[in-house]
């Protein structure tokens, strides 16, 4: 996978190149500063790009605006974006034109390589990834549309919002396959969307609802 990296810490930015590159991929250009970025992916095009939602000079949204700008010159373009902190205000924006192919992760997720790498390759393939936590808050900061599910259809909807499928939901829940489709159709019966098969496409009906 050819891939573009915006992150202005040089032991990040070095560590996320070893990683990738040891993971057989391809890293065709590095950025460390939000004016950098849209270039570098206007000229390689990759497979995804992994940006720093803080980059200079500003240190504000930098990275986070590029990210969206790409998306708009570059539609469908696989973005998994980093951040120190969950910044609702940015998950929400960058998910407004769609969550297919976007990822948003807390940086110590990084740590976690499994995870990132799952992340990284769930979000080049079309799908989703959103680190629990933001997933937490976006549901917590639009309580009233959600106040009708119950706690077990709340748990399930945050795993969905997660990218994962039922197999997996029924694991983490230890609940079987079967209960988790019935808590889905009430998921979407309650929120008014109608049940479609797919788990991506049911991550985005949900967050196209959430970011109503």
């Amino acid at each position: 996978m050819r891939i573009v990296i915006a992150e202005d810490n040089v032991l990040l930015r070095e560590g996320l190149v070893m990683l990738l590159t040891s993971d057989g991929h391809d890293v065709v250009a590095v950025a460390d500063d939000g004016p950098g970025v849209l270039p570098a992916l206007l000229e390689h095009r990759p497979d995804a790009a992994v940006l720093d939602v803080r980059l200079p000079p500003g240190f504000k949204d930098e990275g986070l605006r590029a990210a969206v700008e790409a998306r708009r010159e570059l539609p469908g373009l696989p973005l998994l974006v980093l951040s120190q902190y969950v910044e609702e205000t940015y998950a929400a924006e960058l998910l407004a034109g769609g969550a297919e192919g976007v990822g948003y992760l807390l940086k110590d997720r990084v740590s976690r390589v499994d995870e990132f790498l799952d992340a990284l390759s769930r979000v080049a393939a079309g799908g989703t990834a959103l680190d629990p936590e933001v997933v937490s808050q976006l549901m917590t900061a639009r309580q009233d549309p959600l106040s009708a599910l119950t706690p077990r259809e709340r748990e399930v909807l945050g795993l969905m919002a997660q990218g994962l499928d039922n197999g997996t939901i029924a694991t983490t829940l230890v609940i079987t396959e079967r209960s988790v489709s019935k808590h889905i159709g009430a998921v979407f019966a309650k929120l008014g969307l109608p049940p479609t098969d797919g788990g991506h496409r049911r991550v985005l009906a949900v967050l196209a609802y959430l970011n109503a």
